[in-house]
C-alpha cells in the first residue's frame, strides 16, 4: 500500500487529528488545485478540478480540521465520484 492510499484510508476513517496539509494532499490527489482569491479571502479557499468546487475554511489557530468540516469534505468528495 502506498502513502497516497494510506492517507486516502485515514481520511475515510474521519480521524479527529486530520490536519489542514493533509486534507491539502488528499485533494491533490483527487486532482483538486488550491485556490484563495487573494487578500480578501479571508481564511477561506476553494478547492476546484475544473467541474466541481468546493469552498472552505482554513483552520485557525489550531491546524487540526474539524470534524464536521471534514465530514463534509467527505460527503463532497463521496457525491462527485472522486473518491472511493
Amino acid at each position: 500500500m502506498s502513502i497516497k492510499d494510506k492517507l486516502i484510508e485515514r481520511f475515510k476513517r474521519l480521524p479527529k487529528d486530520f490536519t489542514w496539509e493533509e486534507l491539502v494532499r488528499v485533494f491533490a490527489i483527487c486532482g483538486y488545485t488550491l485556490d484563495n482569491k487573494g487578500k480578501t479571502s479571508g481564511s477561506r479557499v476553494i478547492f476546484s478540478n475544473g467541474t466541481n468546487a468546493l469552498v472552505i475554511h482554513k483552520p485557525h489557530p489550531s491546524n487540526i480540521i474539524k470534524h464536521y468540516a471534514l465530514k463534509q469534505v467527505y460527503d463532497f468528495l463521496i457525491t462527485n465520484n472522486t473518491i472511493l
